[in-house]
């Protein structure tokens, strides 16, 4: 997970260091378990936690503790963040409204994809995406989107690796990388053939700026035994720019007031 650079020192930093110890799959960390992520001292933990269970930014119930709903409402309030999903919630309805596959958007930190939302179905195929949680741009058709339309140097960094093998089809040449990326410019769309998960595909489209500068990605993914992701590049295409044009307007409404 991409952490921002602190002194691990300072209160702050060993603040953020029991903050990211939490993964996605966890429902609650004992103290000791807490103590064994951080490495911080038991009496430093002891006081930091119980400072941040009094800050909201931690729950603690029956002895474990729990991130606190305070850093969801925080996060709530990101503009930027706040404003893309206030956008792109009804095109990513309508996506699924019209495919009933699980519909995704996201943004890229790095080398890896954010998901920032997922409207699924109760036939929705086993995913390992979830709000919030991250995966490898390369091994993601979301995450071919947003790195085709990055800066030379974004792209370098990623494709200078190391590119984790998440299943057999994961593309980790380079090379081979450059050119779907290459590809997606081209087309406006990327693909993803069980490179992330077995037994998924996907296609995606970006959300770009009006310099075709990425701004997030939205995507339809579904089985591979019965989604085909060609069929829906237009769809995908479309919504995207859909939001895109929506961003815009609401752009330049603001710089006008």
């Amino acid at each position: 997970m991409t952490q921002v650079a602190l002194d691990p020192t300072s209160v702050l930093g060993k603040a953020m260091i029991v903050l990211h110890a939490f993964e996605a799959d966890d429902h609650g960390l004992s103290f000791a378990a807490l103590q064994r992520r951080t490495g911080l001292p038991n009496a430093t933990l002891h006081r930091l936690s119980a400072q941040l269970v009094e800050a909201g930014l931690l729950d603690r119930t029956d002895g474990d503790f729990h991130l606190g709903s305070h850093l969801f409402e925080l996060g709530m309030r990101a503009s930027v963040e706040r404003t893309m999903l206030e956008v792109a919630t009804p095109f990513l309805e309508d996506l699924y409204e019209r495919t009933h596959e699980v519909v995704h958007l996201a943004l890229r930190e790095g080398a890896e994809v954010v998901y920032v939302a997922k409207v699924s179905g109760h036939r929705a195929p086993r995913s390992p995406s979830r709000v919030g949680g991250r995966m490898p741009v390369h091994a993601t058709a979301l995450g071919k989107a947003l790195l085709a339309f990055a800066g030379e140097e974004e792209r370098i960094e990623v494709l200078r690796g190391p590119l984790e093998r998440r299943t057999a089809r994961t593309i980790t040449a380079p090379g081979r990388l450059r050119q779907q990326l290459d590809g997606v410019v081209t087309s406006g769309v990327a693909f993803e053939y069980e490179e992330g998960a077995l037994g998924l595909v996907c296609v995606a489209a970006p959300v770009l700026d009006a310099e075709d500068r990425p701004l997030a990605a939205i995507s339809i993914s579904g089985d591979a035994t019965r989604f085909h992701p060609a069929d829906h590049a237009a769809s995908v295409r479309a919504a995207a720019a859909g939001i895109a044009a929506t961003l815009a307007r609401r752009h330049a409404l603001a710089r006008r007031d």
